[in-house]
This record gives structure tokens, C-alpha cells and sequence, in this order.
């Protein structure tokens, strides 16, 4: 059954140089379950008992975290290939953080903790570089959840806008930025109103600094955008 998505996993830091006969061995040793949830459907809730590492293999989640106040701010949006729950799993914790769930009909493939952070009974060969993987798939998430913090840190809404375009400017190497995320989940993510995001994304397009279509997003005066981020 996964050897549809083999394709899918190489995509994944966690099997990164590790070639499809060797994945088919490693999954052998692993012994992942695989799941499908419904659209809007909920994955893990924060507080649940926290078992396994997750692997997006079809469809879309996203990853909810809920503050002292009661307001969902959304932590990150992923997609095929991408993986939840690798944070906790070198850590003391035994509790789900946030709040996961499907925004498409998604298939999630589960390893377990321990199978990946424990001695391999197999003595595979393959398990050092996942675990090596891992580590540096941890490093990297954490600079990530730095950046997010950055971005709460911005006071004002142009400012958040003008950097996040930026930063996704630097991915894409090109004016035209094909957004992962819908207005909803943008603002989620910047911690916004929708509404008054729209709004500010709504002079932004009148002063002619950018331009929009969907979840499109072009960039036309980049100076002034980068002014503003300042």
C-alpha cells in the first residue's frame, strides 16, 4: 500500500538520501500505520496521549495552537511530504502540544516514537541515517518556530504583510508568490483579524505596491515593500 507514496516520503527530510529500496526496508522495520481523515476532521487534539510521528501523504493539515485567551493561532500548514509531532519526539513530553487537523481529506502515515528514537532490533542499516535526519529536521523547526515569533513580534499589520511576502519572496526567487495558504489561514498564521488584513492587503494593491488574485500574490514595487519592513 505505501509504495504509491514512496515518491511522496523522498520528498520528506526524514528520508533524505535514503533511495526506494532502502525506504521499503527501514518501513519493514518500522511497521508505520497509515490513516485517512475527512475534511475538517481532527487528527490529535493538545493534551492527547502522544504515541507516534506523523507523515502527510495525501492531502492538507494544519497544526492549531490555542492561547491562555481562548484565540486558535495557526503554527503551520502542511502538505504532502510534509511531517508533525518530530518536536516532541526527542523531548521529556509525552502530550500532544497543539491541536492537529485535516483541512482536506488527508492520509497520514503514524510511526511510532519509539521504533524511531529507540535501538533498531534489526540492526537496520538505514536507522542511523533517519535518526540523523531527524535531528537535523528538529533544528531546522525550531529556527522555523523563530521566525514566527518574529513575526508576532511586528506591531503593525503592514509590517507583518511586507515580511511575509518578503520571506516567501526569497523562496520563490521570483515577484509572483504562489501561496500555500488562503486568507483565513494567513491570518491565522500572523496571528491577524482577517478582515483588517484584507483591508490593509486591499490599500497595499492601491498604492500600487502589489497586486493580487486568489492566492496569488505579485509583486510590484518591491523597494517600497521592503521599506515598509523595515
Amino acid at each position: 500500500m505505501l509504495k504509491k507514496y514512496y515518491k511522496i516520503l523522498e520528498k520528506n527530510p526524514l528520508f533524505d538520501n535514503i533511495d526506494d529500496y532502502s525506504i521499503d526496508q527501514l518501513l519493514g522495520c518500522l511497521q508505520p500505520k497509515v490513516k485517512t481523515y475527512e475534511k475538517n476532521e481532527f487528527i490529535a487534539f493538545a493534551g492527547d496521549e502522544f504515541t507516534s510521528i506523523g507523515v502527510v501523504l495525501e492531502g492538507q493539515v494544519t497544526v492549531i495552537k490555542e492561547n491562555a485567551s481562548g484565540n486558535k493561532v495557526m503554527m503551520s500548514l502542511l502538505d504532502p511530504g510534509d511531517m508533525f509531532g518530530e518536536m516532541i519526539a526527542f523531548s521529556n513530553f509525552s502530550k500532544w502540544p497543539a491541536t492537529v487537523q485535516a483541512t482536506k481529506n488527508a492520509t497520514i502515515m503514524f510511526m511510532e516514537k519509539s521504533a524511531i528514537v529507540g535501538d533498531c532490533p534489526k540492526m537496520c542499516t538505514w536507522h542511523k541515517s533517519l535518526i540523523q535526519n531527524m535531528l537535523k529536521i528538529v533544528s531546522n523547526r525550531a529556527l522555523m518556530l523563530n521566525k514566527k515569533v518574529e513575526y508576532l513580534s511586528i506591531k503593525s499589520m503592514r509590517g507583518k504583510l511586507s515580511n511575509f511576502f518578503l520571506e516567501e519572496y526569497k523562496k520563490s526567487k521570483g515577484q509572483v508568490l504562489d501561496l500555500s495558504m488562503n486568507r483565513n489561514e494567513l491570518a491565522d498564521f500572523l496571528n491577524v483579524s482577517r478582515p483588517s488584513m484584507s483591508r490593509e492587503m486591499g490599500k497595499l494593491k492601491e498604492e500600487g505596491i502589489i497586486d493580487y488574485k486568489k492566492n496569488q500574490i505579485r509583486i510590484i514595487d518591491f523597494d517600497g515593500l521592503k521599506e515598509m519592513a523595515e
